[in-house]
């Protein structure tokens, strides 16, 4: 059979199989028909977990999915009282207040899935809600540790989490608006913002966004937060993610706004700014003066892991001349063995390092940990004692691996690592040159980026001194008076306390 054959009898199947499916009886359906038993039954057609039950006593007929409901609920709130009436009485009893009509098919389908019965009597559907999915109950986050604070995190149920915001935020003022993602998956998806706080325009842009997604599903508020980025190319987040209700809090209370997606654990906030990332929970629940010694501290973790190897790289390579005499001879004597440039072997110790912590988090805890531990130590000496690489070397990858465990972001600390491997390899090619060019692209990049039209490098680049005393350090709560210039909040004064 040669090709053209081939095309021919593939083109035929698929011919075929677009003819079956358009034939389905599914495909007929208008969901803005009135809904009935039979439409409901096509519509659910080859779903194992679809169930109906016939009341012959009064012939009313119940469909759900066995799946997703409370089979308890079902039984002592529908099928109990049901099977006890006559069909006389069956319109009275649907007069319940928890239960309700639905006019359209559409409605219907969407209750069933959401967890509801459908309730058909008389060429009339109601439905009531009788949900009971197993959910996972509220813990403490694994990725984002307070030591200070409350301790419960999000969960994969919106309606959960939506619940610990309004405990923490008990205002009518706190306005939700409901949207739906996914061509396939039909995700619910929360805006959050406090009237009289968020700017409006900004609320009306993310909804925008949001509402002009054509995709078949979202899984996870890191996956939509990049589909809504304005720079989606550039290696850092451009919305503030956190899995704990306390953040969203303060961010919407700085009048920010807050995004939440049915079945992740994770929220988003915007706008946001690259300084955000760099700060955690606990600087603002403790004294404000060690609040601002761990904010520099994260600061400078920062610079020793985009600069101690690639100034090792540079030094070796270039710039020698920089060290005292002393030093320079016992790296001498360390390098000795050493077979590979600079550049390379700074690579190779890099890569090894970051082959290490990425085994760790894919592991067990307990496994993933004796791992890092035991490989670190194991790999570095044996690499030392092999002339593989120097000491110094070693020093330098495991304090620019340290320092990258400051950040409290788990994705700016990605985006950080990526920029060090530039910076490496432009120190082994330029020296000192190549790490301030690297710089310099560093700053113009991030200068450049906007969070909702809104600048990411604020309060630097455009300058706000008056923001600096909540980036730079965390200032005492009577000078933080008010909320970030970023918000553009049409009510700025946070407070009023007295000097």
């Amino acid at each position: 059979m040669n090709k053209e054959e081939l095309k021919k009898g593939g083109q035929l199947e698929r011919d075929i199989h677009s003819k079956v499916d358009a034939d389905h009886p599914r495909d007929r359906l208008n969901e803005n028909d009135r809904p009935s038993l039979e439409k409901v039954k096509t519509l659910f057609d080859q779903c194992e977990d679809f169930e109906h039950k016939h009341f012959a006593n009064n012939g009313v007929v119940i469909v759900y999915l066995s799946s997703i409901i409370d089979d308890q609920k079902l039984e002592s709130e529908i099928v109990k009282p049901i099977s006890s009436i006559n069909s006389t009485k069956v319109s009275d009893w649907l007069q319940k207040k928890d239960i309700n009509e639905g006019t359209v098919l559409k409605e219907i389908k969407e209750k069933i899935l959401s967890g509801c019965v459908a309730i058909f009597f008389d060429e009339k559907a109601y439905f009531y809600n009788v949900f009971g999915a197993e959910l996972r109950g509220i813990e403490k986050s694994e990725t984002e540790t307070v030591i200070v604070g409350a301790h419960d995190a999000f969960v994969e149920n919106a309606i959960i989490n939506l619940s610990l915001i309004r405990t923490r935020i008990m205002s009518s003022n706190l306005k939700v608006i409901k949207l739906r993602v996914g061509e396939v998956t039909k995700s619910d998806v929360y805006v959050l913002y406090i009237d009289g706080l968020a700017d409006m325009d900004m609320v009306e842009d993310l909804k925008k966004r949001i509402s002009d997604i054509e995709i078949d599903s979202v899984y996870d508020t890191n996956m939509l937060s990049q589909i809504i980025d304005e720079s989606p190319d550039s290696l850092f987040p451009q919305y503030y993610n956190t899995e704990l209700p306390d953040v969203i809090r303060s961010k919407l209370v700085g009048g920010k706004i807050a995004v939440i997606l049915d079945g992740s654990p994770v929220a988003i906030s915007a706008p946001t700014n690259f300084f955000e990332f760099i700060q955690s929970p606990d600087d603002y629940n403790q004294r404000w003066l060690i609040g601002t010694s761990l904010r520099l501290l994260r600061l400078v973790a920062i610079l020793i892991t985009l600069t101690f190897t690639a100034a090792y790289v540079a030094v070796i390579t270039f710039h020698y001349e920089v060290l005292p005499e002393d030093i320079l001879l016992t790296l001498t004597e360390s390098r000795a063995k050493v077979p590979f440039p600079p550049l390379i072997e700074a690579l190779l110790m890099e890569l090894t390092i970051e082959l290490l912590r990425e085994a760790g988090a894919r592991l067990p805890t307990k496994v993933g940990q004796t791992i890092g531990i035991v490989g670190g130590i194991v790999i570095g000496q044996a690499a030392v004692e092999a002339g593989f690489t120097s000491n110094i070397l070693i020093i330098a990858v495991a304090s620019s691996a340290i320092a990258s465990f400051v950040l409290p972001s788990y994705n700016m600390s990605n985006a950080i690592r990526i920029v060090r491997f530039i910076l490496i390899l432009l120190s082994g090619f330029f020296g000192f040159f190549g790490i301030m060019l690297g710089f310099t692209f560093f700053v113009i990049h991030v200068t450049s980026l906007t969070s909702l039209k809104a600048p990411y490098f604020i309060p630097v680049s455009p300058i706000y001194v008056s923001d600096w005393k909540d980036i730079f350090i965390r200032g005492p709560y009577r000078l933080l008076r008010k909320r970030p210039v970023q918000s553009k909040t049409v009510n700025p004064v946070r407070n009023k306390m007295k000097n």
